[in-house]
């Protein structure tokens, strides 16, 4: 029988970044959770008010942000979020896990093979024995495999719609395995809080911009997400843009459309594919996706139309990147591994307009 009153003592490594700093506010909702650890590494010896001025009413507003320590989180702590640079978690991970905390990394460095590191990270990984562990953090589908992991690889924001769109798509051949082509577009929060030309006022204001294609780091991922689902290997060539917006994750996805398939019968396989998952909405056919109707919460939208004329399935998928695309779903994998409802802590509606 489930103790409903069991609560677990969480530490976030990364406190000060902006999927840092979401991660602290829904955790302070969480209903089954305590925090008991904050650090960072740059803004350590700060307090988290001073960091994040939209948390200073909270209770931990006045805490002050520690340093990046293994040891002083597992004293503190028996789950640890890492929401650092990729390159980061992959040296501190194994020494949190080797004292017996779960952890959930918010990067990519449990995400891919050991060998796909040089060439999509610009890294030799560190700990490439924990990559064969990691379980990949879609809860949509992979709950099994997270409920009874140690460590939890938490999606890209761009392959996190691409996959939940795609996959049972491809598991029933309404779709071919490629060469799939996604087109997508994220708010500045994606490229993080570090100051940078590309990333100011004066360079995204009015601009739309392709940037780091066709080399994207996402890409990989979305293909072995793809395959890790389906069982079927799968080809993607993904683009991204920049667009001037704060948050928000936007890809438009272009498949070849299986023999006699509809948008009704994609549609109809989308909805009988999510309909008990509490967090992803399959729009009608008619409606579109809207990044702005789902920000603040942890939910994604999907659509999805044939286009028979060209041979194409278009699919498409909108969330928010530092929610569903970052700490919320962090928040969802920690509910399935810690045995907790998948919605707890992450109830909130989006903000509109």
């Amino acid at each position: 029988m489930v103790d409903e009153s069991a609560r677990v003592r969480v530490a976030v490594l990364g406190a000060s970044g902006y999927a840092g700093g979401e991660l602290v506010r829904l955790l302070l909702a969480h209903p089954r959770v305590e925090l008991g650890h904050l650090a960072a590494n740059e803004s350590a010896g700060r307090t988290v008010g001073e960091v994040h001025p939209h948390l200073a009413p909270s209770p931990v507003g006045g805490w002050v942000l520690a340093p990046l320590d293994a040891a002083a989180a597992a004293e503190r702590a028996s789950f640890a979020f890492l929401s650092l640079p990729h390159g980061a978690s992959a040296t501190l991970a194994p020494a949190l896990l080797d004292a017996g905390l779960r952890v959930v990394d918010l990067a990519g460095d449990f995400r891919l093979p050991a060998g796909a590191y040089p060439e999509w990270y610009g890294f030799e990984h560190p700990s490439p024995a924990w990559l064969e562990k990691a379980v990949y953090g879609l809860p949509e589908l992979f709950a099994g495999d997270i409920a009874g992991a140690s460590l939890v690889a938490n999606p890209g924001c761009y392959p996190t719609p691409v996959a939940l769109g795609l996959a049972p798509l491809l598991s029933a051949g309404l779709i071919g395995p490629g060469p799939i082509v996604v087109d997508g577009k994220t708010g500045l929060s994606g490229a993080g809080r570090a100051l940078a030309e590309a990333t100011s006022y004066a360079a995204t204001e009015d601009s739309v911009r392709p940037y780091r294609f066709p080399k994207h780091q996402h890409t990989p991922e979305m293909e072995r997400a793809l395959e890790l689902a389906s069982g079927i290997p799968a080809t993607v060539s993904f683009v991204p843009h920049l667009v001037p917006s704060v948050r928000g994750v936007l890809v438009t996805c272009y498949a070849p459309l299986g023999a006699g398939a509809t948008t009704d019968s994609l549609t109809g396989c989308l909805a009988a594919a999510y309909a008990d998952a509490p967090f992803v909405r399959v729009l009608p056919s008619g409606d579109m996706a809207d990044t702005k109707r789902i920000r603040g919460s942890n939910l994604v939208e999907l659509q999805a139309v044939a286009d028979p004329r060209t041979g194409t399935a278009i699919v498409v998928g909108a969330l928010d990147n530092l929610v569903k695309g970052a700490a919320g779903q962090a928040v969802q994998n920690m509910n399935l591994m810690a045995g907790f409802e998948q919605t707890a802590g992450l109830q909130a509606m989006a903000v509109y307009p």
